[in-house]
């Protein structure tokens, strides 16, 4: 089984990165599903869903979870009991999930693509980065853009939260591996801490 990559926030917080190289079958060993998500994947209609779906379960375990655990609420967001936090992200080949026994969380794991430059107005003040001469360095900055505004729409877990005018991220250095984001809304603003890592043309982005 594939666990990628585990991470050490703190000693009450963790990251646990999956890379998917099992068949469905071989996903399904070892865990144990709801009647209610048994149902759910089997009506997932293509194979990575599945493996991403499954894959998380296996991260699950991995924190002394199990997919009973998990409740969601109306906007879809994931809950645990007793004051824990999950967040939970699926790109392709790669699944992640952030966990806390006392934080709320939020995690993205996103494949570096060049279409993130069409839709970059959508999200950011594009002009912020168009010094940067550099196709790829530019791909990757709004890549972890993208994930960390995507992580702290995930914290806040409920809908009319706009991107672009709600949720703000510090600049950063790639070799800093983090930065700051602020979501501000309704007359409120609330701080998060953000940190970042690439690897084999993926990016993960946690906030906290």
């Amino acid at each position: 089984m594939a666990l990628y990559k585990t991470l050490t926030v703190s000693p009450t917080t963790k990251v646990l990165i999956w890379k998917i190289e099992e068949s469905i079958e071989e996903l399904k060993n070892g865990i144990s599903l709801t009647e209610k998500n048994t149902a759910r994947l089997d009506g997932m209609k293509s194979d990575i869903h599945q493996k991403g779906f499954l894959s998380i379960r296996h991260l699950l375990k991995e924190v002394g979870l199990t997919d009973a655990d998990l409740d969601y609420d109306a906007y879809g967001k994931p809950h645990l009991d007793a004051g824990r936090y999950i967040s939970i992200s699926h790109s392709f080949t790669f699944t992640a999930i952030i966990f806390s026994d006392n934080l709320p969380v939020g995690i993205d794991v996103e494949k570096q693509r060049e279409k993130i430059l069409k839709i970059a107005h959508k999200f950011t003040p594009f002009e912020e980065y168009k010094t940067i001469a550099n196709v790829d360095a530019l791909i990757s900055k709004l890549t972890i853009v993208w994930g960390a505004k995507e992580s702290l729409y995930k914290i806040y877990g409920k809908k009319k939260l706009l991107f672009l005018h709600h949720i703000f991220v510090d600049d950063f250095k790639f070799e800093d591996k983090k930065t700051k984001g602020e979501i501000r809304f309704n007359g409120e603003e609330a701080s998060y801490k953000i940190e970042f890592l690439e690897f084999e043309g993926f990016t993960c982005v946690f906030a906290y």
